[in-house]
């Protein structure tokens, strides 16, 4: 049989390869017959690195790592300067997803990174359900109390004919909330006990959220911190004129503190805010305190709780229907300078039917999504004008 020469032409490649396989294993051959060896000088191949694991990733020289968002929190918990501070909520437990609504904005805005403590007080026991599902909402310390009832329901001093009649008087009336006990005992409990609390008593400030509001706008800096670094003692974003239907002996009542103790008055006060006649008459302005960030030791001075003790033992709070705002606002104004109170003008906020929604550059650094012409500080009955003016 005659073998084609091409056969034999084969085959001789093939062991041809096979020896150069071989010998590609010691190095130095490899390097002689390397292609690179005949490329010019400074020119090189490229040859793509296997991909590692993400475990195995390196940093990039100059580069920062970006961390993941638990790295964020734990670190910036343990290395950022704080503030002694918690948010304090009012609520029962019919409240639970209304507050939820609140609190998943204020975490988003805030509290993911600052990490505060929750305090969540009620006149009846939370529920297991209620504690659950809050806590879950929060990488943050969430702290469940009872209130007093002596701190809670209408004092047996009370003289209870007197406060039903006028409650009744209220209702032809058609006054908001004329007719309600149980809002009457939140006013009061605001006014002269939430900050008594035992679960408060290690902190210095607070911020009150309530049920079903908004936040607008991201924070990038700490509220807390302004208010302990430049000495503040009341924060707000909406202020407005009260109904004077349901204060009208309140200023009677304070003025004749104001005789009994001027050693509490604070020189440079806010009365140009409370008043258009130097103190002779009220105007109703007040700072809506379902918004509030402040300090509570102002509430614990000596000039506060002889305030509340006068105005409790007048009865208002029952007799007609005093709120904690106008109560909140007027010692603010009185037994702090002007200067102590703080407008968080760059929040956004809304408790229905207002809103205030930051302006201008404030409304584009924190990524607001109000729309700026839907702010409560252009109407008339807005009294931010008013806090503005003092200054």
């Amino acid at each position: 049989m005659i073998v084609p020469k091409w056969r034999y032409l084969g085959m001789g490649v093939g062991i041809l390869f096979l020896v150069h396989a071989l010998l590609s294993i010691h190095p130095t051959y490899r390097a002689t017959t390397s292609p690179t060896r005949f490329l010019p000088n400074g020119a090189s191949t490229y040859q793509p690195a296997p991909y590692p694991p993400d475990s195995a990733i390196p940093e990039l020289t100059g580069v920062r790592k970006i961390p993941t968002a638990d790295e964020l929190r734990y670190d910036e918990l343990k290395d950022r300067r704080r503030a002694n501070a918690v948010f304090v909520v009012l609520a029962r437990n019919s409240d639970l997803f209304p507050f939820l609504d609140s609190m998943r904005q204020m975490e988003d805005r805030f509290n993911h990174w600052a990490r505060y403590d929750y305090v969540f007080l009620n006149e009846e026991d939370f529920s297991d359900e209620f504690k659950q599902h809050t806590q879950a909402m929060t990488k943050a310390n969430c702290f469940y109390g009872k209130i007093d009832p002596d701190h809670w329901f209408q004092p047996d001093w009370i003289d209870e004919d007197k406060a039903r009649k006028n409650r009744e008087e209220m209702i032809r009336k058609k006054v908001i909330y004329g007719h309600s006990v149980p809002y009457r005992n939140m006013c009061r409990f605001n006014s002269g006990f939430f900050f008594r609390h035992p679960l408060l008593a290690q902190y210095d400030y607070y911020w009150r959220i309530e049920p079903s509001v908004k936040f607008f706008c991201e924070l990038n800096y700490d509220p807390f911190l302004v208010m302990q670094d430049q000495k503040k003692v009341y924060g707000f974003t909406l202020s407005l004129y009260e109904y004077i239907e349901t204060i009208p002996s309140l200023w009677a009542t304070v003025k004749d503190f104001i005789q009994q103790h001027p050693e509490h008055i604070a020189e440079d006060n806010a009365m140009g805010f409370l008043s258009d006649d130097g103190g002779e008459t009220y105007n109703k302005c007040h700072f809506w305190s379902n918004f509030e960030i402040g300090d509570l030791n102002f509430w614990r001075s000596q000039a506060y709780l002889d305030f509340f003790d006068h105005l409790d033992k007048a009865g208002g709070f029952y007799y007609e229907r005093w709120g904690d705002a106008p109560v909140h606002s007027i010692a603010a104004a009185l037994f702090a300078k002007k200067d102590q109170i703080h407008f968080f003008d760059d929040i956004g906020y809304r408790h229905e039917p207002f809103q205030h929604c930051p302006q201008g550059d404030a409304h584009t650094r924190g990524k607001c999504w109000c729309d700026p012409k839907n702010n409560f500080d252009f109407e008339w009955y807005s009294c931010t004008k008013k806090y503005t003016g003092l200054f």
